[in-house]
C-alpha cells in the first residue's frame, strides 16, 4: 500500500509539472512536505528513504542554492565548454544568426502554444494579384507548349519572352514606385505555382528574377543610386538578372569560393578610381546565358592597404554589366532536358569601381550575411511553390487518369494498389500546400524564419519527388513515352533540379535544419554559448549559471511532460479543439516534448561534436520538419472553415506526419551515442512503446475515392492550377474525358447488369448501333457512350515517332504525331 501511495503521489507531481509549469519553489515545498510526512509515517524503509531523499535533495540544492551550483557545477562546466567548444567561422555564425525564429521554436521547446498557431493570419491574395492570376498568368499558361519549348526550341519562344517582360512577370518583388508589381509572398508563390504546374522551364524562368538575386539584394542592401538605376530597368525587362555564387570547387560550401576581388586603382569612365580587379569562374547560373546584369559573390582582399589595415575583407557582392571588358558568358548547361537558361560564366581581370558593390564600399565584406538573410526568406517561396504545384498537378491529373483508364472492366483508380499511390499523392499534396501557406503567412507578416524555410524547401521538394514517382507508377506506359501528349515526363526528369538548388537537400537535412534550429530555437543554448565567449570571467560565470539553471528546469519539465503524455497515450496533453481532431493536437504536443528531451540530451552529451553527427542531425530534422507540417495541416483545415469533405486528406496527412516524427525520434534513441542512456530515455519518453501507425487502408481508400471523383474537396486540393477542358490541350483532354466518363458510367453499369458486353469482333460503333437497334440504349445515350469512348482513347494513347524523327536524320527537326491532335478513325475501337 505504501508503495502505491508513493507512486501515486509521484505521478501526481509529474502531472502537475507537465501540465501547469509549476515554479521551482512551489514544487520543492510540496515535495519536501510530502516526503517528510511519508517518512515520519513509516512509509519508507531506511534504504529506500535514504535513496529518495538523496534523489530529491541533490537537484534541489543545485537548483536552489546559487553559490553551491556555481562552485560545483556551473564553473567547472563552463571551463569544460570553453575548452571543447569548436571555433565558429564567420560564415557559420552568419548562417545561424540569419533570419528570425517563429513557430518552429514552439515545437522545439516541448510545449507548443496552440493559440499562437491559431492566431496567425491566413494569407489572402489581393484583388490586384487575383486579377493578374486570372488574366496574364492564365493567358500565359494557355499558350505554353512545353514539348515545343523543351524538345524543338530548347528555349522559350521570343514572343513569350516579350510577353513576360511586358506584363511584369520579372518584377513581382519590385516596389510599385520603381515600376514593379510589389506582390505579397502569397501572390508571388501563387504565380510560380500556376506556371510551374504547366511547365517547369517557364516556371523557373519566371522564378529566378523574383528570387535570390540582384533585385532582392538591391531592395535590402542597395544604395539609393543603385535602386534608382537598376530597379526600373529590371521591372520593365530592359535588364535580365542572374546571380553567380556556385563554382567548380565551391558548391554547398559556398563560403569557400575561390573567386577574388583585389582592391586596386583603375580606370573607369576615363578617370582613375579605387575599385576591385575581379577574377572568377562560376557555373550552374540560371538565366546566365541571357543576363545583362550579373550579380557576383567573391572574396575581397586589400593587400596594399588602400582601404585600411585588413587584408582579407570577406565575401562581397557586386552587380556587373555582362558586356563589361573581361566578362565571358559561356555556353549553356543542359539540366535534365529543361529549357530554362542556365550556364557558366567567368571573368578575367575585370575592373569595377566601388559603386558596383551592392550597397557601395560600406558593404564590402558583408556579402555572406546579405546572401543568407535573403535566402532565409526567398527559399520559402519559389521552390516550395514548385513542390506544391507538382503535387496539385499530379493529384488532379493522376486522379482523372485513374478514373478514365480501365482494366479488367474496372477503373484502375479502384484497385487497392493504385489507391495506395493515390492516397500518398493526395495526402502529401495537402501537406505540402499547408506548409507552403503557413510559411507564407510568416513571410507576409514580416518574419524571416530561416529554419522554417529550410524545412519547407527540403520537404516540399522531397515529397514532390514521391508524388511524381507515384504518378508515373499509376500512368505506366503513358508516363514513360515522351511526346507532346506526355504531361508528366518533363516534371519527372526535372525532380533533381529542385532537390539540388538553393541548398542541396542532403546538406539541408543533415546539417542546416537542426544545426541552425538547435541554436536559434533552444531557449538557453545560445545564452550558454555566448557566455562561454565572454572575456570578463565573473560576468561570464554569472550569465552561464543563470542560463544553466533555466536549462535544468527546462529539461526536467520536458522530461515530465514526455513521460506523463506518453503514459496517458497523450490524453493529458493540451488541445485547442475538441472532437476527432483533438487527439492529433495532443499527440503533436507529446512528440514536441519527446523531441525537446532527446535533442537536449544529444546536445549535452555530444557538445560541439554534434555537428559531425549528421545522421542524428538528419533524424532530428525529420522530427522537427514533420511537426511543422502536422501543425500546418491542422492550421489549414481551420483556415478553410473545417470542411468535412477534407477530413480524409487532413487525417491522412497528420497520421503520416506523426508516424514519421515517432520513427525519427525512436531511431535517434536507438542510435544514441551512449547506448544505455538511449535505452533508459526511450523507456521514459515512450513508456507504452511506439504506438503510432501509418494511415490505414480504410483512410487511404477514402482519400483515393476523393481524388477520382469531381467535387469540392478535389477542387480545393488542386486550387491554383491552370485548368482547361479543351480536348486538344495536353491536360484539357483529361478534364474533358473525365466529365464524359462520369456521365457515361451509369449507362455502362446498367448495360453490364443487363449482360450487354461488347464482343471482341465488334467495333465500338457496331456495338452502339446494335444496342440502339435492340432498344437497350436511346440515341442520346449512344452519343454519350461514343463521346466517352473517343475522349478516353485520346487520353490513353501515346506519341510515336518515325526513325528519321528519332534522330537518324540529324539535320531535320523532330516533328511528332501528337496524340493531342490525333484524329481517331471511326473503324478503330476505343479501349475500355
Amino acid at each position: 500500500m505504501n508503495i502505491l501511495i508513493f507512486l501515486g503521489a509521484l505521478l501526481a507531481l509529474i502531472y502537475a509539472i507537465a501540465r501547469h509549469n509549476l515554479v521551482f519553489k512551489a514544487v520543492t515545498v510540496v515535495t519536501a512536505a510530502f516526503l517528510a510526512v511519508f517518512t515520519l509515517a513509516g512509509g519508507f524503509s531506511f534504504f529506500w528513504g535514504l535513496l529518495v531523499w538523496v534523489l530529491f535533495l541533490v537537484p534541489t540544492i543545485f537548483l536552489g542554492l546559487p553559490e553551491i551550483r556555481l562552485q560545483f557545477l556551473s564553473r567547472p562546466l563552463l571551463k569544460r565548454i570553453k575548452s571543447v567548444l569548436p571555433p565558429m567561422s564567420d560564415t557559420e555564425r552568419d548562417a545561424i544568426q540569419a533570419g528570425s525564429v517563429w513557430w518552429e521554436a514552439e515545437l522545439f521547446r516541448g510545449a507548443p502554444d496552440w493559440s499562437l498557431l491559431q492566431n496567425y493570419e491566413k494569407p489572402q491574395l489581393s484583388d490586384e494579384e487575383q486579377t493578374f492570376l486570372d488574366g496574364p498568368v492564365e493567358e500565359l499558361c494557355r499558350t505554353i507548349d512545353d514539348w515545343d519549348i523543351t524538345h524543338n526550341r530548347m528555349d522559350l519562344p521570343e514572343s513569350m519572352w516579350t510577353y513576360l517582360k511586358k506584363n511584369g512577370f520579372f518584377c513581382m518583388i519590385i516596389p510599385k514606385r520603381y515600376g514593379g508589381m510589389e506582390f505579397t509572398a502569397l501572390g508571388h508563390s501563387a504565380v510560380v505555382c500556376k506556371i510551374s504546374a504547366r511547365s517547369i522551364s517557364v516556371g523557373v524562368t519566371v522564378m529566378v528574377p523574383n528570387s535570390l538575386g540582384p533585385a532582392e539584394l538591391l531592395l535590402h542592401y542597395g544604395t539609393k543610386a543603385q535602386k534608382d538605376h537598376y530597379l526600373p530597368r529590371l521591372a520593365d525587362g530592359r535588364e535580365i538578372p542572374c546571380f553567380a555564387l556556385t563554382g567548380p570547387t565551391a558548391g554547398s560550401d559556398a563560403g569557400s569560393i575561390p573567386d577574388t576581388g583585389i582592391v586596386c586603382k583603375g580606370k573607369h569612365d576615363g578617370k582613375e578610381v579605387i575599385g576591385l580587379r575581379l577574377n572568377w569562374e562560376k557555373r550552374y547560373i540560371t538565366l546566365g546565358p541571357v543576363a545583362t546584369v550579373l550579380g557576383l559573390a567573391f572574396k575581397a582582399y586589400d593587400p596594399d592597404g588602400l582601404l585600411g589595415d585588413e587584408v582579407e575583407l570577406g565575401i562581397t557582392c557586386a552587380l556587373i554589366p555582362t558586356d563589361a571588358e573581361g566578362v565571358t558568358i559561356g555556353n549553356r548547361h543542359f539540366p535534365l532536358n529543361s529549357a530554362f537558361m542556365n550556364g557558366p560564366n567567368s571573368g578575367k581581370d575585370v575592373f569595377i569601381p566601388m559603386g558596383y558593390l551592392i550597397g557601395g564600399e560600406a558593404n564590402i565584406g558583408k556579402g555572406w550575411r546579405m546572401l543568407v538573410e535573403s535566402l532565409s526568406a526567398g527559399r520559402g517561396i519559389s521552390l516550395p511553390a514548385v513542390g506544391a504545384a507538382s503535387g496539385k498537378s499530379c493529384s488532379r491529373l493522376t486522379g482523372a487518369y485513374a478514373r478514365i483508364r480501365h482494366q479488367f472492366n474496372t477503373s484502375i483508380g479502384k484497385f487497392e494498389g493504385v489507391e495506395e499511390a493515390l492516397a500518398r499523392i493526395g495526402g502529401m499534396t495537402y501537406m505540402m500546400d499547408a506548409g507552403r501557406l503557413l510559411t507564407l503567412s510568416a513571410l507576409d507578416s514580416g518574419e524571416k524564419p530561416s529554419v522554417v524555410t529550410a524545412i519547407l524547401k527540403h520537404y516540399n521538394t522531397e515529397h514532390m519527388r514521391q508524388v511524381i514517382n507515384d504518378s508515373m507508377d499509376v500512368h505506366g506506359g503513358k508516363g514513360i513515352c515522351m511526346g507532346p501528349s506526355n504531361y508528366l515526363g518533363r516534371a519527372y526528369q526535372s525532380i533533381p533540379v529542385g532537390i539540388t538548388v538553393e541548398g542541396a537537400n542532403i546538406l539541408t537535412r543533415s546539417m542546416i535544419i537542426f544545426g541552425q534550429g538547435a541554436i536559434r530555437c533552444h531557449p538557453f543554448l545560445m545564452k550558454e554559448m555566448e557566455s562561454a565567449s565572454m572575456i570578463d570571467k565573473a560576468v561570464a560565470e554569472k550569465a552561464f549559471d543563470r542560463a544553466l539553471r533555466g536549462h535544468m528546469v527546462y529539461f526536467a519539465t520536458n522530461l515530465c511532460r514526455a513521460f506523463i503524455f506518453g503514459l496517458s497515450g497523450s490524453h493529458f496533453a493540451r488541445s485547442p479543439v475538441s472532437g476527432r481532431l483533438a487527439n492529433y493536437y495532443q499527440r503533436l504536443g507529446q512528440m514536441s516534448a519527446v523531441f525537446a528531451v532527446t535533442s537536449d540530451l544529444a546536445l549535452m552529451i555530444l557538445g560541439g561534436a554534434f555537428k559531425r553527427k549528421e545522421m542524428l542531425s538528419g533524424r532530428f530534422a525529420d522530427a522537427l520538419g514533420y511537426m511543422f507540417y502536422a501543425s500546418a495541416v491542422l492550421k489549414k483545415f481551420d483556415d478553410d472553415g473545417r470542411p468535412r469533405t477534407d477530413l480524409p486528406l487532413v487525417e491522412w496527412a497528420v497520421k503520416y506526419c506523426l508516424y514519421e516524427i515517432q520513427e525519427a525520434l525512436d531511431e535517434v534513441l536507438r542510435n544514441f551515442p551512449v547506448k544505455w542512456l538511449g535505452v533508459l530515455v526511450r523507456s521514459i519518453v515512450f513508456p507504452l512503446g511506439t504506438s503510432l501507425r501509418q494511415p490505414n487502408n480504410s483512410l487511404s481508400h477514402r482519400v483515393a475515392a476523393l481524388m477520382i471523383k469531381p467535387g469540392e474537396a478535389r477542387d480545393r486540393l488542386t486550387e491554383g492550377l491552370y485548368i482547361s477542358d479543351d480536348p486538344d490541350d495536353v491536360t484539357g483532354c483529361l478534364e474533358d474525358a473525365l466529365s464524359k466518363r462520369v456521365i457515361a458510367e451509369p449507362i455502362e453499369r446498367r448495360l453490364r447488369a443487363e449482360g450487354q458486353v461488347k464482343s471482341d469482333l465488334q467495333s465500338d460503333q457496331q456495338w452502339l448501333e446494335s444496342l440502339c437497334a435492340d432498344g437497350f440504349v436511346t440515341k442520346e445515350e449512344a452519343e454519350i457512350l461514343k463521346a466517352a469512348q473517343i475522349a478516353t482513347r485520346k487520353v490513353i494513347m501515346v506519341d510515336d515517332f518515325s526513325p528519321e524523327q528519332m534522330g537518324k536524320t540529324a539535320t531535320k527537326k523532330a516533328k511528332t504525331k501528337s496524340n493531342v491532335k490525333r484524329v481517331i478513325k471511326k473503324d478503330k475501337s476505343a479501349e475500355d
